[in-house]
């Protein structure tokens, strides 16, 4: 008996399928290829025309007056036509969102992307390979190794390193503190067990403790709470005058963990802390943690832009000792979101994360050396995001990327000398990077303003310019006090745009300051004074 589909039942056949739902004809494959090419030329088309015209980086929409247009969109009636839903979009999303192409958007670490990684994203969402196994992604798993393998070449991490792409640098600090964790159970399972009282893991966990700076990135702090460590176990180690982290106190900090029997599983160095952009005296604390024994990770999502510096590569010397490191491709190196890596230096430390499913990837595809990713990785399901970056440099090349985030650094430098020079404003620190973190202080005139009094004022310079849609920018508290940030990411930001948003801020603080509620109830008594 032949089980062969009867000739009018085939579903290759080019003409309609009797009774098919309409669903199918959504489905892409061969015989929607030209549907596909339609949709996505309509949808690239509003794109592109919507970013043409975008002249401010946001509208200033809050979210009681977009909320209803959201909320009023009935999800079970659907539009059945791809132009009136684009035209939809349009409306509820395209044109309220957040634009961080614009050279006046510097508030995050967003940066603007690069065409040939919005090529790699288009590829990769419509093949839709997942990244877990050989026989799900045969040219994406070796795309996806080779970028790893260029990166930790770059790092300059040695021959037997490794890692695996991520959805960012949360996660990929997660997974290194990880590796460091068991790495550190197996090394204390080990020694107490040759003292004659081995310990189990849930014993050791207790005692273990990660070493990171005051402004290291807050996924350190997760990671131990997730790990089951909890947050205390995170001991934060004091910066210098430059947000940088101290070694003095590093060193003392190992001595005490020492004599107090505490096991430090990890330092964790950063490369571009969020706020300030400070890169941590890398081979002073690989010294340290050389002599130490303990596991060195460097947290680069940031600074990682400097690997392909052609001027700035220096900044990053001593990354090459660490035992793992984070970096971000969708911060400098021009990537749409999401693509992140975690890198180690010793390959074997990565089966901290293998778990072997009969169904998937069981212990016999290891042996036979079938090279399946989710043997390193915290996800199962995983995009193929290496392809934008593959994409990037095969069309533009490592040193087009080097330059682009040279420029922004540049820029940071130019406007540091700019803050530094007006009276109206003070800066935390000189960057290393493209960060700036200044505060209004009114100049020497409002010398006596109370500082509860400044605070809203500088909250309400940089609420108010995100209201007016003019620019955006970012906040944060240093020592107590709030104050406003730039993060530069953008080459086409020009230092023109730093000084006219200063301008609007600097106008915004002043007439919060001279507003009758802020008259009558604080700012006579620092006119008296």
């Amino acid at each position: 008996m032949s089980f062969l589909a009867h000739p009018a039942e085939d579903p290759s056949s080019s003409g309609p399928i009797p009774g098919a739902a309409d669903g199918r004809a959504h489905l892409f494959n061969d015989r929607t290829a030209e549907r596909y090419r339609r949709s996505l030329a309509d949808g690239v088309g509003l794109v592109a025309s919507t970013v043409a015209r975008t002249t401010r980086p946001f509208t200033g929409v809050t979210p009681a007056e977009l909320a209803p247009e959201i909320s009023g969109v009935d999800l079970d009636r659907p539009l059945g036509d791809p132009a009136a839903a684009l035209d939809e979009l349009e409306r509820v999303y395209l044109k309220d969102a957040v634009y961080f192409h614009h050279p006046r958007y510097l508030a995050h670490l967003n940066c603007p992307v690069v065409i040939p990684a919005l090529l790699g994203e288009a590829v990769l969402s419509a093949v839709n390979s997942s990244l877990d196994t050989w026989d799900q992604s045969a040219g994406g798993t070796l795309i996806e190794r080779r970028l790893i393998d260029w990166t930790a070449a770059r790092l300059g991490l040695g021959e037997a390193a490794d890692g695996v792409f991520t959805s960012g640098g949360t996660q990929s600090n997660l997974h290194a503190m990880l590796l460091a964790r068991d790495e550190a159970c197996k090394l204390a399972e080990k020694e107490t067990a040759a003292a004659g009282a081995p310990l189990t893991k849930p014993r050791i966990l207790p005692r273990l403790r990660i070493l990171a700076s005051q402004a290291s990135h807050f996924s350190i702090a997760k990671a131990a709470a997730v790990l089951g460590l909890g947050y205390e176990a995170v001991i934060a180690v004091p910066c210098d005058q430059d947000r940088r982290m101290r070694t003095v106190a590093l060193a003392r900090e190992l001595d005490r963990c020492r004599r107090e029997g505490l096991d430090v599983m990890a330092v964790v160095a950063t490369a571009g802390t969020t706020d300030f952009g400070s890169i941590d005296p890398l081979p002073e604390i690989a010294d340290l943690c050389e002599r130490a024994g303990v596991w060195l990770h460097v947290d680069a999502a940031y600074g990682c832009g400097l690997l392909v510096s052609p001027r700035r590569r220096h900044l990053l010397n001593g990354i090459e000792r660490a035992d793992s490191v984070t970096v971000d491709y969708h911060k400098s190196f021009f990537q749409p979101v999401s693509s992140s890596a975690v890198l180690v230096r010793d390959r074997t430390t990565l089966g901290h994360a293998t778990y072997h499913a009969d169904y998937l990837n069981p212990a016999r595809s290891a042996e036979r050396l079938i090279p399946n990713q989710v043997d390193k990785s915290l996800q199962t399901t995983r995009r193929f995001d290496a392809l934008k970056l593959w994409l990037t440099l095969r069309v533009m090349g490592a040193d087009a990327i080097g330059e682009l985030f040279d420029e922004v650094v540049d820029r940071a430098a130019e406007a540091w000398r700019l803050l530094d020079a007006d009276p109206r404003y003070e800066v935390v620190t000189r960057p290393q990077l493209s960060t700036l973190v200044f505060r209004y202080t009114g100049g020497p005139s409002a010398a006596r303003l109370d500082p509860g009094l400044l605070d809203r004022a500088n909250l309400h310079a940089r609420e108010a310019l995100a209201a007016s849609g003019e620019a955006v920018v970012a906040g944060t508290v240093v020592d107590g006090a709030h104050h406003l940030k730039f993060t530069l990411l953008n080459p086409e930001t020009s230092l023109h745009d730093i000084a006219h948003v200063l301008d609007l801020l600097a106008g915004h603080a002043e007439r919060y300051l001279s507003s009758s509620e802020a008259a009558v109830s604080e700012f006579p008594r620092a006119r008296a004074s």
